[in-house]
């Protein structure tokens, strides 16, 4: 039978067809694999199978969403029985509130959640609240940090040398994002303390909100300092502006996520992806204090928020699902997992001159091509022949049996074990001897 990239494979027909419907045949750009996407049949636990039939380890897992790995049994049954007895109501139900009480048992800055559709809504959503609570418009955020795709939260997020300047600028990410865009989003370095406290201070009338994440993935997922975490809390404390953190991928490093593990206080935190089990979701979290910025019962909230899908009971059970079998034992497996692959890479790096790195903290990864300190965007930043080394290797690692965004970027699952990653290593080293 035929395999990926085989024009007479059956992602190339599907593809092909793809093409006559859709902008450049795809909805996602990012799990777009050149000369065409490899397209996925089903799912079993730690892999998935392709419609030409080839089985690989998945160490995407849908971009973080899967913590379970695919088709987890009790996630299925819970929601087949769920399916039944119907998919989305104009009324409420009680599995939103299993969920969210859930959610709220998992944290102690978590006392009252707000759900919506995605982590990109659930990012607008309180970016919003920010401004209602404060009546400012102005956002602070890390340079290159990722926090979906609203366009305030897109910008600088993927800056370059070519736009630089001594201290990080406001720079659009799609075309056409208006000026009063770029002015309101003020763009500080990560886990530069002093530097973000000047940039903070000289526009602090303006903030409504400072956003963070604990470990953004374009800084190589490296972890926030504790100083630059406290400094955050401070100084919002000091203009009055809202900490929100954003959790959408790192709520998986920790029971009570990465606000535990590290101490931060956050206002408002936003979450997504393994909180749906799946399916898609996304909530803002934080003190009753603050969730009152969408509380109706005394007139029109400061914050009108709905959606047709929102909280649907598919998405609400499985998520509840999910996060009761995603126990702290059951973290620390997969964290002590994400240290064997991260150790084993940059062994096999080592071993082979390969000129590279593993980053990341507990059970994510990412591949860099270069060997530079990470300290924060700038320093992980790729040229176009660094960015080459990881693309080549990952497309190489896609023949040896593994799926990985061109990126680097790996998350793994509890239905991974150490087989599952070691033959990974083992899997990078052959790449490695192909690619060079």
């Amino acid at each position: 039978m035929p395999r990926w990239p085989s024009p007479d494979s059956a992602s190339k027909a599907l593809y092909d067809r793809a093409v006559r419907v859709m902008p450049g045949g795809i909805t996602r750009i990012q799990p777009w694999q050149d000369p065409f996407p490899i397209y996925a049949d089903y799912g079993d636990g730690a892999y998935v199978v392709d419609v030409d039939g080839t089985r690989r380890v998945d160490f995407l897992n849908n971009f973080a969403s899967l913590i379970h790995g695919h088709a987890h049994p009790k996630v299925v049954d819970a929601v087949r029985e769920r399916v039944g007895l119907g998919t989305a109501f104009t009324l409420p139900t009680v599995s939103e509130v299993d969920l969210a009480e859930c959610i709220t048992s998992r944290a102690e800055g978590l006392e009252q959640v707000r759900f919506s559709n995605s982590g990109s809504e659930a990012v607008m959503c309180a970016i919003k609240a920010a401004r209602a609570l404060t009546n400012r418009p102005a956002i602070v955020k890390v340079e290159g940090a990722y926090h979906g795709s609203y366009d305030y939260a897109e910008v600088s997020l993927d800056s370059s040398p070519r736009n630089w300047g001594d201290e990080p600028l406001s720079v659009g990410y799609s075309k056409g994002v208006p000026a009063g865009v770029l002015a309101d989003v003020i763009v500080v370095p990560f886990n530069n303390v002093a530097v973000a406290e000047r940039v903070i201070r000289a526009n602090r009338d303006r903030i409504a909100a400072i956003m963070l994440d604990a470990t953004p993935s374009y800084v190589g997922l490296i972890s926030i300092t504790p100083e630059y975490a406290a400094m955050a809390r401070r100084l919002a404390d000091e203009i009055g502006a809202i900490l929100i953190l954003d959790e959408v991928i790192s709520f998986r490093i920790h029971r009570g996520g990465a606000q535990t593990l590290y101490g931060i206080h956050p206002d408002l935190t936003v979450l997504g992806k393994i909180i749906g089990g799946g399916f898609p979701v996304g909530a803002v979290a934080g003190r009753a204090e603050m969730m009152k910025v969408f509380d109706h019962r005394y007139g029109k909230p400061l914050l009108p928020w709905s959606g047709t899908f929102t909280a649907n009971p598919v998405t609400m059970t499985a998520g509840k699902v999910t996060l009761d079998l995603l126990d702290q034992p059951a973290i620390d497996r997969i964290n002590q997992l994400g240290v064997r692959i991260r150790e084993g890479l940059n062994n096999v790096f080592a071993k082979n001159r390969w000129i590279g790195q593993a980053t990341g903290v507990g059970s994510m990864f990412r591949i860099l091509g270069h060997q530079r300190k990470i300290v924060d965007y700038r320093s992980c930043y790729h040229d176009d022949k660094e960015s080459q080394r990881v693309q080549d290797l990952q497309a190489a690692l896609i023949d040896e049996g593994f799926h990985l965004s061109s990126k680097g970027l790996g998350f793994l699952s509890t239905a991974m074990n150490e087989a599952e990653i070691d033959a990974f290593v083992d899997g990078v080293h052959n790449a490695i001897n192909r690619v060079s």
